[in-house]
């Protein structure tokens, strides 16, 4: 809890087996209530070590949804479980469960209702090793993004992200993409839902475990982005009237 707050961690997860236990081990449990697992029907046995690891909740998804539809479920279970404070952490150890605390506060004190972890501030994601073709393209598409959505974020690419449970009531996530694309479409809402985000400079780790898309699938996620920004810039402006910002 967190001055009576609920703070619930969510892991997207998919054969993460192998960086689970330490990602688990690092989140601070005076602080975290509960932690929820989804499972996107993995290869591995990440379903069997999360329960192993004493997991509370664990989603197991048949078929392979998606990193969105991954998302839906464990938004979809926060909520339901009475969450106030909701941090997604992804289960590859990309990013430090030790940034948790912040992020909570942040949200917590009510200075920001969504809070990020930047990988861009203070150079984090080329020090942890990201590849200079994706660097550019994130600071192409975050450039492009700042101007057609008529706001200001050192990168909307990060996967780590905590949001009030407000927050999450307020937008329509699960008319969303089920694809990568999901993240820009949530950030999207947001902004024209009116609510804040802030954000805390972020370390990162690009290592062989670590979850990441290749060329051709980040040319797909890339124009997806597109998509959304100049969608979101219709809708501010009234031109359209598009199904994901209706609650």
């Amino acid at each position: 809890m967190y001055k009576g707050k609920k703070v619930v961690v969510v892991l997207p997860a998919y054969n993460a087996a192998k960086t689970l236990e330490k990602t688990y081990k690092e989140i601070p449990f005076d602080l975290v209530d509960e932690v929820i697992l989804c499972d996107d029907n993995s290869k591995d046995n990440t379903a069997e070590l999360a329960k192993s690891l004493g997991i509370n909740h664990v989603i197991v998804h048949e078929k392979n949804k998606g990193y969105g539809g991954n998302q839906k479920s464990l938004y979809n279970k926060a909520l339901e479980i009475k969450g106030d404070i909701v941090i997604m952490l992804h289960p590859d150890y990309q990013y430090t469960p030790l940034l948790i605390p912040s992020m909570v506060n942040i949200i917590g004190e009510g200075l920001y209702p969504v809070v990020l972890g930047s990988r861009i501030l203070g150079m984090g994601a080329l020090k942890g090793g990201m590849p200079m073709y994706k660097y550019i393209a994130n600071r192409f598409l975050t450039f492009t993004q700042n101007v057609l959505i008529n706001y200001k974020l050192s990168e909307y690419h990060t996967g780590y992200r905590s949001f009030s449970k407000e927050v999450l009531e307020a937008i329509n996530y699960n008319a969303n993409s089920d694809d990568f694309v999901f993240d820009n479409e949530m950030l999207s809402q947001i902004v024209y839902a009116g609510f804040d985000i802030g954000e805390v400079t972020c370390p990162t780790k690009y290592f062989e475990e670590a979850s990441s898309i290749n060329f051709s699938r980040s040319m797909k996620y890339g124009i997806g982005v597109l998509r959304v920004s100049v969608g979101h810039f219709f809708q501010r402006l009234g031109v359209v009237k598009l199904a994901m910002y209706k609650k």
